[in-house]
C-alpha cells in the first residue's frame, strides 16, 4: 500500500464515520430543544441516578436503587424498596422568567424541588438540559458562588 494512502486512510474513515446519520435515541442538542418533547420522554416511564456529581465528586451512590417517576402534573415520585418520597419538577424556558441566569436564549431548565432528606435536597435546583434521549437525560448546575458545575443523568 501506498505510504501516503496508509497516512490519510483512517482521517478518511473517522470523516466518514462522524458524518453519518444519528438515530433516535441519539442526544437531541439543546440549540433544538422542544419542551413538550421532553415533557413527555420525562414522563415515559420510571428514570435511575446514573451519575451525580457534586463539586467534583461523584455522590451517585447516593441515589442507588431509587426509581424517580416524573408526572404528568409536577410531581416527582422517588422510591426504593423501603422508602418513598414525592417532590416537584418542571421544565420551562428561561425566556419565561425574570430571573433569567443564563445569556443562552434557548437556555431550558428541568427544575427538581425536595424539601428533604438531605441527599434529595442537593439535587433540588434549576439544571440546566444538556442532552436528551428516550432513555437519557443530562443535565448541569453551574453554581452562582463559586463556578462549580454539578452533573445529574437520569437514564432508563
Amino acid at each position: 500500500m501506498n505510504s501516503t494512502l496508509a497516512k490519510i486512510l483512517p482521517f478518511l474513515f473517522l470523516s466518514f464515520l462522524f458524518s453519518c446519520e444519528t438515530t433516535d435515541d441519539a442526544p437531541t442538542e439543546i440549540a433544538s430543544v422542544d419542551i413538550e418533547e421532553i415533557r413527555a420522554i420525562a414522563t415515559s416511564g420510571t428514570w435511575m441516578v446514573a451519575k451525580y456529581e457534586e463539586d467534583g465528586i461523584d455522590e451517585t451512590s447516593n441515589f442507588s436503587g431509587y426509581g424517580f417517576s416524573f408526572d404528568s402534573d409536577g410531581v416527582l415520585n422517588v422510591s426504593n424498596q423501603s422508602t418513598s418520597l414525592s417532590g416537584a419538577w418542571s421544565i420551562r424556558s428561561d425566556s419565561d422568567s425574570s430571573d433569567n441566569d443564563s445569556s443562552n436564549e434557548n437556555d431550558v431548565d428541568f427544575n427538581i424541588f425536595f424539601t428533604s432528606p438531605n441527599d434529595f435536597e442537593e439535587i433540588s435546583e434549576d439544571w440546566e438540559i444538556v442532552s436528551y434521549s428516550s432513555a437519557r437525560i443530562e443535565l448541569k448546575h453551574i453554581s452562582e458562588g463559586d463556578g462549580s458545575v454539578d452533573v445529574l443523568v437520569f437514564e432508563k
